[in-house]
């Protein structure tokens, strides 16, 4: 009987340390994210959705948000697998004229 104790304490030990690490890789994932904006040269809502279908799958893209009316792709993303500068090249091979929106302009819209 204490035997069983024993294995059981011992497996909740190892579980609650595999739980508390891996709480603390996803904060530290949080912090390595980053917003960028794009001012994209798109115009209808073919534009849009190929910009989605593409973009969302490149690498390190956390989040995507496509505004058709604005003209804008904002991307969440990891700065461990990817660039702003990346993210500019993938949309603009999809056949879009893409610059970058500086972070003081995107807040005052």
């Amino acid at each position: 009987m204490k035997a069983i104790r024993l294995i059981t304490v011992t497996v909740l030990f190892f579980v609650s340390l595999t739980l508390s690490a891996q709480g603390k890789k996803e904060q530290a994932d949080k912090k390595k994210a980053e917003k960028v904006t794009f001012l994209v040269s798109m115009h209808c809502e073919n534009c849009k959705a190929k910009i989605e279908k593409n973009i969302s799958w490149e690498k390190g893209v956390k989040d995507l948000s496509v505004d058709l009316d604005k003209k804008t792709v904002a991307i969440t993303y990891n700065t461990q697998n990817t660039t702003e500068e990346k993210l500019k090249d993938a949309i603009v091979k999809l056949g879009f004229k893409a610059e970058v929106i500086p972070a003081k302009s995107e807040a005052s819209k």
